[in-house]
């Protein structure tokens, strides 16, 4: 038997694992993306695009499009930082609080799908082997 071609299901999982979040998410006009980027802001204060960037794996420049997004949709806000004057913070507005915690619902609906069948064992295992893989990227680029 031949040996599993673990790159190649890895890649087309990802994508599968995008369009059933994206599909899951779409009646609350989010996207996966747009979703993270919630996730990645506390439900109470506020964290900066950099937060969002390193949670998501985004480069600065492409969590700064996803937040300029979020804020055009009335789910994010720019707050002075009390600490920094020259930097802001991202919060939820109501709507962002509201939609968030609408999402975190499907995500864990989605999870839960994405893992029946499978022990806790063999999930942790999977999580394990996934957290290594994003590990060799972030070793990769030092």
């Amino acid at each position: 038997m031949a040996k599993p071609r673990y790159l190649h299901l890895l890649s087309r999982a990802a994508r599968a694992s995008q369009a059933i979040a994206d599909d899951g998410l779409a009646d609350l006009g989010l996207t996966s993306a747009q979703a993270g980027a919630l996730f990645a802001l506390p439900a109470e204060g506020g964290a900066g695009v950099n937060a969002v960037a390193d949670a998501l794996g985004l480069a600065q420049s492409a969590a700064s499009v996803l937040v300029q997004r979020l804020e055009q949709a009335g789910l994010v806000e720019r707050q002075p930082d009390p600490v920094d004057r020259r930097a802001v913070l991202l919060t939820l507005t109501s709507r962002g609080r509201t939609l968030r915690a609408r999402a975190v619902e499907r995500a864990q609906r989605m999870n839960t799908a994405a893992t029946r069948g499978f022990s806790s064992d063999e999930q942790s295992t999977i999580a394990r082997w996934l957290q290594h893989m994003i590990d060799l990227k972030e070793t990769s680029r030092e």
